[in-house]
């Protein structure tokens, strides 16, 4: 879903006609049938803004296409603001903008994480191109149009508040910075980002693209499940022992009956120890293999990220971290697995 939509041209003459803020107001409301925060309505006036102004270059086709606030299917991630068109070879892109009205931060010793002033205190966030870096890898990766359709998706972070300074673009986020491109305050950062832009969309695509792309269905791709499936391999912890493979084969005939019609839901119950946890890893990766919408979700982050790095290999982000969450809100189309 999209909340607003239009030309690179429609949405200049939309900033320079209107408050872009309200427009976006009446249009979230519309799609969403949600009330915003102040603070989210005041981001919208300053952020879109300096994007009206970065666009306002003749070499930026004027029927590119503009997306405000793309809400990813399959979780509660909206990206701020796309730009989609072909580059010089009439190749498919879609440029992801994440935009942020910080002014400082500080760093933090932990993979990809910084601090900053947000809702009046000082908290602990992910940093701002790790943000849009994931968002890319969700629609590479669960995405039809990007995968089949050969959309390419450039992510990158744009804070235009604030002053280069060492800290929110230090070495020790160079691994996502260089995947995720981050812009700063000033005529030469605008400059560079600019440059970016153009270097993806050089032609117009008359929101072909972003259609495309925002009509694409949520499956998981062919390489990710086949690359999950690999993971698999040689790893003995994850083998279903008794029990356990009756329990998978219970679920998997379950599945294979279920329908939007006639959901299903199955609650497994077992002490510690028992393999609960293992049979949710291996219902995993197996629906995903079978190209099914699919996520391991439990209460507990510490064994969560434990069982993620077991089958991984690693504590750091991956493509496949978003098969891993919490159980917050998520979207009712989701097929879960909790153990407890």
């Amino acid at each position: 879903m999209i909340v607003y939509s239009a030309t690179k041209q429609q949405f200049l003459d939309v900033c320079d006609n209107n408050d872009i803020e309200e427009v976006i107001l009446k249009h979230f409301k519309e799609a969403t049938g949600k009330k915003v925060a102040a603070s989210e309505i005041r981001s919208w006036q300053g952020s879109l803004t300096y994007m009206a102004k970065v666009l306002r270059d003749k070499d930026l086709p004027e029927d590119a296409g503009v997306a405000i606030e793309l809400h990813i299917p399959q979780s509660m991630k909206r990206i701020d603001f796309l730009l989609t068109g072909h580059d010089q070879h009439q190749g498919k892109n879609a440029v992801l903008v994440e935009l942020k009205q910080w002014s400082k931060a500080s760093a933090t010793s932990k993979d990809a994480i910084v601090k900053t002033a947000l809702g009046g205190s000082h908290v602990e966030t992910i940093h701002p191109s790790y943000q849009v870096w994931s968002y890319a890898t969700l629609l590479e990766g669960f995405n039809e149009a990007v995968y089949d359709q050969g959309i390419k998706v450039h992510p990158c972070a744009y804070l235009h508040n604030y002053v280069s300074d060492g800290v929110i673009n230090s070495a020790h986020y160079d691994a996502y910075t260089s995947k995720a491109p981050l812009f700063l305050k000033g005529p030469d950062e605008l400059t560079k980002l600019r440059s970016f832009l153009k270097q993806h969309i050089y032609y117009g695509d008359n929101q072909d693209v972003l259609y495309e792309l925002s009509s694409g269905k949520s499956r998981p791709s062919k390489a990710l499940a086949e690359a999950l499936t690999g993971l698999m391999e040689g790893k003995p912890e994850f083998v279903l022992i008794d029990d356990q493979k009756t329990v998978f084969e219970s679920v998997l005939a379950a599945v294979a009956e279920a329908s939007a019609d006639a959901p299903k839901v199955l609650i497994i119950e077992g002490g510690p120890g028992t393999g609960k946890t293992v049979v949710a890893i291996n219902l995993l990766v197996r629906l995903t293999a079978l190209r099914l919408m699919s996520r391991y979700v439990s209460k507990n982050a510490a064994p969560r990220a434990v069982y993620e790095k077991k089958l991984v290999g690693t504590v750091k982000p991956t493509k496949f971290s978003s098969l891993f969450s919490g159980s917050g809100p998520i979207p009712i189309s989701s097929l879960t697995f909790t153990t407890r």
